[in-house]
């Protein structure tokens, strides 16, 4: 009988040991338990929202935008034409609204005259490499860190 008590109070043992996991999973932490002091405090916690960041415009969707003032989505014939109208306007010295060849042609003609230092009308090889045009320097394709000082 020893023998069979024990195997009893073992499974005895096993069936509380069982029922206390099950209570105390399905028990409420003494945290969710406590009342919240502000009713602020009883919203629910969650992450901000992600922000979603905008593809970048291509290059042709900035281009587009530099052409359309007046921001309708479309590209009017005078928009097209008002980069053309804004250096004709420069080069018609005179306001006459036509174009001399003179004018047309000044920026070339004041660089020959600048560029022919003999002033023969003519350009030497020296004189005539003065006139190529300097190369405009690229933009980096990523913006560079600037140097932290010590």
């Amino acid at each position: 009988m020893n023998a069979r008590l024990r195997w009893v109070a073992g499974g005895l043992a096993a069936v509380l040991v069982a029922a206390a996991v099950i209570v105390w999973r399905q028990a409420p932490s003494v945290a969710q338990q406590a009342a919240p002091e502000h009713p602020l405090d009883a919203a629910p916690v969650t992450a901000p929202p992600e922000r979603t960041q905008l593809p970048e415009p291509t290059r042709e969707q900035k281009r587009l935008a530099r052409y359309d003032k007046d921001k309708d989505g479309v590209v009017s014939r005078d928009e097209y034409l008002a980069s053309r109208r804004k250096a004709f306007a420069k080069l018609d010295r005179d306001g006459d609204g036509r174009l001399s060849f003179e004018e047309y042609a000044v920026k070339t003609s004041d660089r020959f005259a600048q560029a022919d230092s003999s002033r023969d009308g003519r350009l030497s090889a020296a004189e005539f490499a003065t006139t190529a045009r300097k190369p405009t320097p690229r933009k980096p394709d990523c913006a560079a860190k600037p140097d932290e000082e010590a």
